[in-house]
């Protein structure tokens, strides 16, 4: 792309690409998102999925284009273990992976389902092991190399999980990998921040550092505790990581986990790099699952806002009204992003206090009402305090009343009075 800030569907900061901001970028060739949805979406506090959804949910990741979706964990309940079965079944194009504890008996689960890979949850640091596993730590050790050498027999692509690595002290958390790694089994590494409380300059000597002693591919696992967690994956990214977990609409513990909606288009928009994700399913991915979850969001939220796209402010009506003119192709310059991009419905005028005389006109054409400057005027007026007194937003009911009343006011012979 000759202007990848510019294209029909986005337009955003030419400086993202120039020469002395990109030097030193080291995306991977080859981008994999690996959704956890399914496992770490589930465990936000009120959240169930039955068997039937996790089926829906699996089936549009994939026709998304997901490369890696974690299905569950089949130690959670039996319902749990037949759905994750039952998606490993289902013949699709992501591979299908599940999470583990470190026992080998879930291990054992894991591969009795079907699956491809596996997460195995590994103990990270030596105040996690004793206050929250309350093992001792050549228990805990003993126990991880039993179970990752139970995934290397079953056959499982085997993914290391360290629980709150971003809270351990570096050296010893590498030394213990790397002992795990040695006595037992390791496929890949996940850097694991648990808490959500790296920066991206931490994230950046993250992997540098665990670079330097482990030579397999890494993942990230980010959570949103402080809201950094898409910039933090896209630093981990710059810096060659190349499979990154995600959920959609960033559900999971506590405040969430990395939204794949966000990571997926900055990548794409922002960055020039193609996931091979199907932007217009997010939107449509979204509804899904919060429908699913009974997960209420912010109408105004980014990408997947229920009414993100709408314009009630005077001076963005006009520019939507000039805009439209011109043709559709020209709404970038008032919004980043195409809505139809991500799966969004088209923007729509509103009417409330800070609505305009555009905005008015646009309105009267819907209802096919003609009228004089002057009674747009009055319109405008009448629609701002009718807005104030339901402190919202008028409906097409409320502004016809409030048409019709302002133009029967003209005398009966006026040539200029407008019927609808």
């Amino acid at each position: 792309m000759a202007e990848p800030w510019k294209s029909d569907l986005w337009f955003t900061s030419p400086w993202n690409f120039l020469p002395e901001v990109t030097k030193g970028f080291s995306f991977p060739k080859q981008v994999k998102i690996h959704d956890t949805t399914l496992r770490d979406g589930e465990q936000q506090a009120g959240v169930v999925f039955t068997k039937d959804d996790k089926i829906r949910i699996a089936s549009m990741l994939d026709e998304a284009g997901v490369h890696r979706i974690e299905a569950g964990m089949p130690a959670v309940s039996w319902a749990d273990a037949e759905a994750i079965k039952t998606i490993a079944e289902m013949g699709l194009k992501a591979e299908v992976f599940t999470f583990a504890r470190c026992i080998v008996d879930d291990v054992k689960r894991a591969s009795e389902a079907g699956v491809k890979g596996i997460i195995l949850e590994v103990p990270s640091s030596q105040h996690l092991i004793q206050k929250a596993y309350k093992w001792p730590l050549e228990r805990a050790i003993d126990s991880t190399i039993k179970a990752t050498l139970q995934a290397k027999a079953e056959g499982l692509y085997t993914t290391f999980f360290p629980i709150d690595a971003s809270r351990a002290e570096m050296t010893w958390y590498l030394d213990l990998i790397e002992r795990i790694a040695r006595e037992g089994h390791m496929d890949a590494l996940a850097l694991v921040d648990t808490m959500g409380v790296l920066t991206p300059q931490a994230v950046q000597y993250f992997v540098k550092r665990t670079k330097e002693r482990i030579k397999k591919p890494l993942e990230t696992h980010f959570h949103m505790d402080y809201g950094l967690g898409v910039a933090n994956t896209i630093v981990a990214m710059l810096n060659g990581v190349e499979t990154v977990h995600t959920t959609i609409t960033g559900i999971g513990e506590r405040a969430g986990n990395v939204p794949m909606e966000d990571l997926v288009l900055s990548l794409q928009t922002l960055y020039g790099v193609d996931t091979g994700i199907e932007s217009a399913k997010l939107y449509p991915l979204s509804k899904l699952v919060r429908e699913l979850a009974d997960h209420p969001i912010p109408p105004n939220r980014h990408i997947v806002g229920d009414h993100l796209f709408d314009i009630e402010s005077g001076i963005p009506a006009m520019f939507y009204k000039n805009l439209m003119e011109q043709g559709p192709d020209q709404l970038t310059e008032m919004f980043p992003y195409q809505p139809r991009l991500v799966g969004q419905n088209p923007p729509r005028i509103l009417l409330g206090k800070g609505s305009g005389m555009d905005s008015v006109g646009i309105w009267l054409d819907r209802i096919g009402v003609k009228a004089t400057n002057e009674e747009m005027q009055e319109l405008l007026l009448q629609v701002k305090n009718r807005s104030l007194e339901k402190k919202g937003m008028l409906d097409e009911y409320e502004f016809r009343k409030i048409a019709e009343a302002v133009v029967s006011k003209r005398p009966a012979g006026d040539p200029k009075r407008a019927k609808s």
